[in-house]
Formats: C-alpha cells, sequence, structure tokens
C-alpha cells in the first residue's frame, strides 16, 4: 500500500520541507552530499585552565569553553568530586550534585556570616514575591520547614539526653561500689 503526498495534503504545513527551494537555509547551504564530513573541522583553542575543572569520566578531554568563576571548594567541593567519579547516566552522579548545591548555600551563608555580613535570606530565596502571588504556598513550606526542624532538633536533644543519663547512672553505680 502506498501513500501519496496528496492524501495529506488536508493537513496544514504537510511537506513544507518537501521543496528545496522552500527549505529555510536553502540559499546559504550547499548541499554537496558530504554533511558527515563537517565533524571534521580544527577545534578551537583551548581556554586555559587556572583553576580545578571537573570533567566527566566519559569524556577524554575538557570542552573547548567551561566555568572557572566558582571552582570546587570546601565540603561541597568534596561531594562534586565523588560525583564526578560516576557516569552521567546514574542517580551516583546525579544525587551527590543536587547535594553538593544545597551543602554550597549553607557554606556561603557562613562565609558570609564569617565576613561580618549577614544575609538577608527571605530576599535571596524571593519570599516576598512569593508572599506576593503564593501566601498560602509559603505559609505552608514555613510550617513544614519548622516541624521538620522542630523534630530533627528533638531527636537530637533526646539522644544526647539519653546518653547523659547512661552516663549518669554508670557513674552513681561506680560510686556505689567504692
Amino acid at each position: 500500500m502506498e501513500t501519496t503526498p496528496n492524501e495529506y495534503a488536508h493537513i496544514i504545513g504537510w511537506g513544507v520541507d518537501a521543496d528545496p527551494q522552500n527549505e529555510p537555509t536553502y540559499p546559504m547551504k550547499n548541499y554537496t552530499g558530504d554533511d558527515h564530513q563537517r565533524l571534521n573541522y580544527d577545534r578551537p583553542a583551548q581556554q586555559p585552565t587556572t583553576v580545578e575543572i571537573l570533567k566527566s569520566n566519559e569524556r577524554p578531554n575538557l570542552t573547548a569553553v567551561f566555568g572557572t568563576s566558582s571552582p570546587p571548594s570546601g565540603l561541597s567541593g568534596a561531594i562534586r568530586r565523588y560525583a564526578f567519579r560516576s557516569s552521567e547516566s546514574e542517580y551516583g552522579h546525579w544525587l551527590p550534585l543536587l547535594l553538593a548545591d544545597r551543602v554550597n548555600v549553607v557554606e556561603g551563608i557562613i562565609d558570609d556570616l564569617s565576613r561580618g555580613h549577614i544575609p538577608n535570606i527571605f530576599a535571596e530565596k524571593g519570599w516576598k514575591a512569593e508572599w506576593k502571588h503564593n501566601p498560602k504556598g509559603l505559609t505552608q513550606k514555613v510550617l513544614i520547614g519548622a516541624a521538620v526542624t522542630t523534630a530533627i532538633v528533638a531527636l537530637l536533644y533526646r539522644k544526647n539526653s539519653t546518653k547523659k543519663s547512661g552516663r549518669l547512672a554508670l557513674l552513681s553505680k561506680k560510686l556505689r561500689h567504692r
């Protein structure tokens, strides 16, 4: 069963690229049949590496251009180095990178505080605009964050107090046996 272009003529825009004279790159591109040859080109000059660059383990060399404004450093840098040991097709690559981004935010806040600058976290996170356009969502985020933080603090306090009471019981037992 052979189909003809007339069967699809009722579809608006169908076959628009069938006419080589109507192709958008027609006057500029010279079709020679050797389009696969475009892969053989001179590589541009390599950007100089002045900082540590993390690169995929799936590429033998660096790309021609890369960012150098924030090289990996601190705990987030160590997490990023760990992530780049894994293939880009694995969760073991992307999940640590997401974690490293969150850790980097905390490192940035600590760095600001150590330099005497108090960051305006509310403005930086866009809470003013969110309060204006989505007050219910912002309230929900704040309440969930407060609940999670309270639960973590309570859990840590409970573990700490359990350890202290265990130490006190051991100390009192030792004192009784003297």
